[in-house]
């Protein structure tokens, strides 16, 4: 049995935790980033890492960071064998990295070496890949450097949004993670280091990038709304507004005498938005301080004649 401590704070890093705590190694503190303000109050509210490790009843500290020896000390305290990684959100110096007696492995939602970085999941959306997986990485200084300790593909549907594919992963991530721990208390896994080939980098997100391009074809413009469910959401302006696009599908057939962001009309429920290649249908979107609503309901609300987005 080891001792393990947890580090994470998204949804994403939940199953990890959980799985942790079902199995029969002894999980002994929990890391999470501090409580951010959210909701329209700007309430300082616990991160889903933070208020499972309280269901639990586990001890949790939250430092801003880990690169002083009091930010430590919590982590030092524990005295783990162990440090398990998911979706931390806070670089460990080799100081922190040091302290457990086997060191510390990192739950990462792509096949390594490709999509090293913050941002796994929505690069392969974006870039259309049609096959990714989890990773179990022995953690060293460099990003998402270290050596492979197990990995598992997943086949890609080329529908599954940012949400639905994070979910995926993380529940096959936490059942990898444990059969891993397994093995290194056996001493028998067997660490792999990364190919030099095949390197890419997954960036962080940024808010410029849901704004939508009508000039794009449909097939770029649908992986861009299915990447940026459910942060930070694919958008274009009608009439001025932001408009959300929550949910769509890309169409071959267009009207090529339309320009790129008109709308062609509602079609079996869908809005129908010519692009720089093909058609985008979107079925659910948002107006600013509105509920979500289909197509059908927009297309009530508002003549479609000569609308134009973008």
């Amino acid at each position: 049995m080891l001792k393990v401590a947890f580090a994470g704070t998204p949804e994403f890093a939940v199953p990890t935790l959980a799985a942790l705590a079902a199995s029969r190694h002894s999980l002994i503190g929990v890391l999470t980033q501090p409580d951010r303000p959210a909701g329209r109050g700007r309430t300082l509210t616990p991160g889903p890492v933070r208020q499972f490790a309280a269901r639990l009843g586990i001890p949790v500290a939250q430092p801003a960071s880990l690169r002083s020896e009091a930010e430590r000390a919590a982590l030092a305290s524990w005295k783990a064998d162990v440090l398990v990684v998911a979706a931390y959100g806070l670089i460990l110096p080799v100081d922190a990295l040091n302290l457990p007696r086997l060191g510390c492995v990192n739950v990462h939602a792509s096949l390594l070496p490709r999509w090293r970085g913050a941002a796994p999941v929505q690069r392969a959306i974006l870039a259309g890949d049609t096959c990714t997986g989890v990773t179990i990485m022995q953690m060293e200084a460099g990003l998402d450097t270290g050596a492979i300790l197990a990995r598992q593909s997943h086949a890609m549907s080329g529908r599954e949004t940012s949400a639905d594919l994070a979910k995926q992963l993380a529940e096959s991530g936490a059942a990898l993670l444990i059969e891993t721990l397994d093995q290194i208390e056996a001493g028998t896994v067997s660490p792999t280091e990364q190919s030099a080939a095949g390197v890419t980098y997954a960036s962080k997100l940024g808010k410029q990038e849901a704004q939508v391009d009508w000039q794009h074809s449909a097939i770029q413009i649908d992986r861009q709304v299915r990447a940026f469910n459910p942060w930070p959401v694919a958008h274009t302006l009608y009439q001025g507004l932001q408009l959300r696009l929550w949910e769509a599908e890309p169409e071959v057939e267009h009207n090529p005498a339309a320009a790129p962001g008109e709308v062609l009309g509602l079609v079996r429920d869908r809005l129908r938005v010519r692009c720089g290649v093909g058609s985008l249908a979107i079925s659910h979107l948002q107006l600013p301080g509105k509920r979500a609503m289909s197509a059908r309901e927009f297309a009530a609300g508002h003549p479609l004649s000569g609308m134009q987005f973008g």
